[in-house]
Parts: C-alpha cells; structure tokens; sequence
C-alpha cells in the first residue's frame, strides 16, 4: 500500500508548473486589488484615506514579509493550510485550511455580485438603474462563475490567462479613474473638499464595521502560495511578485479613494459600484462618454479574473486536505486529462452558487452584500490567525537560517515578533468588527443572529468532516498494524 507522503508527492507531481513571474505578479493583482473596496472607502467619506495609510504600514507591509518567509521556506502545494500544519499539527491544520476554503461559499455570491453590478454600466446611462436589479445581479453572477470554473477546470495553463486578463482589467479601469478625476479636478475643482483634520479616522458604528474591510482588502497576496507547485521557481517568483504587486496595489487604494471622492460625494457613491458611477460622472462632463463604457467592459474582464484566481488558488486547499483524507478523498483527485483539482473546484462553485441564492432571501441588495462580506471576512481571518502565529512559531527551527532560499523578514526574531504580532492583532480587530452591525444597518439583532449563525455552522461542519477523517485515518493505521 502507498504510504500517505509518498501519495501526495505522487499526486502533486502531476500538476504542471506554468505560471512565472508576469502570471503570478498580475495574479496577485486580480485576486487582492478591488474596485468595490474603493467604492466602500468613498462611500465611508475621506477619513478612508487615512484608514489605508495605516492598513498598509501596520497590516499589508508586515503580511508581505510573513508571505514572503513562510512561501520561502515552505514552497508547498496548499499554502496557508500547510504553514498551519507544519507549525501547529494536522488539526489546526485543518481548522486554518477549512475556514480558508469555506470562506469563499460567502465571499463569491459577494464578490459576484459587486461585478454585476459594476458590468451594468457597459449599457451606459441604464447603468445605474441596472446595477440595482435583482435579476441581473444573479443572471450575471452565475454567468462569470460558469466561466471561471469552466477555464479552471481545463487547467492554468488556459485559466492563468484569465487571471491575466483579470489584473490588467483591474489595474487599467483605476489608472484611467486617477486620470479622468486629474483631469476635472484641475477644470472644474474637488466636489470634496480634502483637509487633515477630514482624512483623520472618525471612529463611528460604520467606520468601526468598515475597518474589517479595509484590512480585509488588503488580503489576497498569500493565495497563490497555495499553487507554489504549479509555479515556475517559487523560492524566487512569489516573494517578487508580492513585493511589486503590493506596491501597485496600495498606491491604487489610496489614489483611487481620492479619485473617486473628487468626483461624487461620499454620501452618493454605492458601495458596490461606485467606482464606474464615478467614471460615468466625470466623462461626463468631459463630454467623453464612452470612456466610462470602456473602463466598464474592462472591469467586467478584470472581476472574471478576480473570481477566477480565487477559485483556482483556495480550491487547492480542500484538494491537498483531501489527499491527507481529512476530507473525503475525492476532492484529491486530479482530472485524468487537465491535471486540475476539478472536484474541488466543484464543489466550491456549487455551494458558492447555492449561497448566492439564499442570501437574497428577505434581503435587500446591499443588505444581503453586506451580510456575505462580514461572514466571508470572519470565516477569512481565522486562518490569517495561525499565518501570523505560524510565522512565530517556526522561526526558533534551524532551517530558518541554513534555508539558502528563504527570504525571511528582516530584524531576525524581533522582526519576526513584530510582523506577525502586528499582523495578529489587526485580523483579530478586524474579526471583533466584523461582528458589528453597521451603523444604517435596519435590522440589527436580525443581521447579527444571521452572521454569527452563519459561520459557526461553517465551522461545526468542519469539524465534523475532520472527525470523520481523523476516524477513518485512525482505522486505516490500525488494519495496516494488524497485518
């Protein structure tokens, strides 16, 4: 019989390493940097900008390092499971690798629904009435998960191009927003009036929720480590292409914010689509209409992508659980012809799609996106929980310094308590919020008994699936003994 390690190296084996530096670079670009984030930040007015500053210096900087060490030292197919596993043992392993995988039933139906109403505005001045129809919404999100599933499932080889496409489309919208907004801004002046003391934090009900969401769009760089056997020289491209893409992306937050704040006032930007009501405003009155079309249509690509580098990043880690029979064992098996984890990527979709449905259920659009953020960044953030305890527990073994490839995070064990102390404290605030209702939230009592209902039958069910695993591994090694 083979033996469990020696299965695993067998099953990895077979998939094919075909993203380098530019892939995994525009990857991590279309998986973290979000259009709807900046929308959230204008809607929650100018202090935003001051709310990224400091996301960045106490939470995206310190994360990049602790990626970057981890990813280094440990260039293993399930990335953030994998860290768990090895600094804490199988269980916590699991849990790390459970909630980072169930996360997305919440954050897809979310982050599906911020495209379709963003892609509205390819039909120009019926945009903004359209990207606050139900149906629309829905019909568009099940069509651009179909599509991401379907390249996925074919292979990366094919999907890595929609993961291209996604950063490009993502990145291009934003650059062509900072230039518009220059442009009116410097003809017809701010419709906000930017200060100091304006861009300061005002610590109210809805900036207190909205702070989980800053950190939370910050997040995204350490799931293409999930894939390090499917990049080319991992030790050498992911500590790279974090580095320059975190650059790209926190310029953009922060100029986007301003952008977007000089265009439309904070208290009529949606947090969803705001960004190409933005566009649509100051091409307007540039008289270029189409500009806003365009970025429109660019965008829709850019989100397609976003949606397919999560699917195919997260479904590797019920893939490599499932190999360790934690799971059950299909969702290890490889696709005969494409080499991909298609029966995760499966099941992902599935339930994502399910969850879709159900969250629009007494719901309001808005209401029923924000309930799926809050318990996407819940069920997100505890396995940010043991990367950041992982990071500090694995820095007293020797393979830190005698690693020729590790690039680890500077000031040796200090910097290493720093960064992941920083970083473990700002996702625990960030879970604590999330459990906030927001401030124009109408329902409360009904929005938090939802949230937290939510995501501990997650996470029951997860520990359910373990035990069943743990006792069918347990059986296994005893019938093998009784041989």
């Amino acid at each position: 019989m083979t033996s469990a390690p020696a299965q695993k190296t067998e099953t990895t084996a077979q998939l094919r390493k075909t993203m380098g530096f530019w892939d995994v670079l525009l990857f991590n670009i279309a998986t973290v940097l979000g259009p709807r984030w900046i929308a959230a930040a204008g809607h929650n007015g100018s202090s935003s900008i001051s709310l990224w500053v400091l996301a960045a210096l106490l939470f995206f900087v310190p994360g990049a390092f602790v990626i970057n060490e981890l990813s280094s030292r440990f260039p293993e197919e399930g990335g953030l499971y994998a860290w768990a596993r090895n600094a804490f043992g199988p269980f916590h392993g699991f849990i790390a690798g459970w909630t980072y995988w169930i996360y997305t039933v919440f954050y897809f139906p979310g982050l599906l629904l911020a495209s379709a109403s963003m892609s509205a505005y390819i039909f120009g001045g019926r945009g903004s009435a359209l990207s606050q129809d139900r149906a629309f919404q829905i019909w568009v999100s099940m069509a651009l998960l179909l599509v991401a599933v379907l390249l996925n499932i074919i292979g990366l080889n094919i999907g890595k191009w929609l993961q291209n496409a996604g950063g490009v489309g993502t990145y291009v919208p934003l650059l062509i927003l900072a230039g518009v907004a220059a442009v009116v801004v410097f003809r017809h002046g701010s419709v906000t009036h930017f200060t100091l003391h304006n861009m300061l934090p005002r610590w109210n009900w809805s900036t207190v929720n909205f702070w989980s969401q800053i950190a939370f769009a910050f997040t995204g760089l350490e799931l293409v480590s999930a894939m390090s056997e499917e990049v080319r020289d991992p030790q050498r491209t992911l500590p790279r292409a974090v580095f320059g893409a975190g650059a790209l992306i926190a310029l953009m937050y922060i100029v986007g914010t301003f952008a977007v704040l000089a265009l439309v006032p904070a208290g009529a930007i949606d947090p969803q689509s705001g960004v190409f009501h933005a566009i649509t405003v100051g091409s307007m009155a540039l008289r270029i209409g189409f500009i806003g079309i365009l970025a429109a249509v660019l965008v829709t690509a850019g989100n397609a992508g976003g949606v397919g580098s999560t699917v195919a990043g997260i479904a590797r880690v019920p893939f490599m659980v499932g190999i360790d029979r934690y799971l059950p064992a299909a969702f290890g098996k490889i696709h005969p012809k494409w080499k991909t984890p298609w029966i995760s990527i499966l099941v992902q979709a599935g339930i994502s799609g399910a969850i879709l449905l159900l969250s629009q259920i007494n719901e309001t659009t808005r209401g029923a996106y924000q309930f799926l953020i809050d318990a996407a960044i819940i069920l997100y953030f505890i396995p940010f929980l043991y990367m950041f305890a992982a990071v500090i527990k694995l820095a007293s073994r020797p393979d830190r310094r005698q690693n020729p490839h590790a690039v680890l995070v500077p000031g040796g064990k200090a910097g290493v308590w720093i960064c992941g102390g920083l970083g473990f404290l700002i996702v625990l605030l960030g879970i604590v919020v999330s459990l906030i209702p927001p401030g124009d939230s109408a329902d409360k009592l009904g929005f938090e008994m939802k949230l937290v209902g939510g995501t501990l039958v997650s996470i029951l069910l997860g520990l359910a699936l373990y035990w069943r695993g743990a006792r069918s591994k347990q059986s296994e090694a005893s019938a093998r003994e009784n041989l």
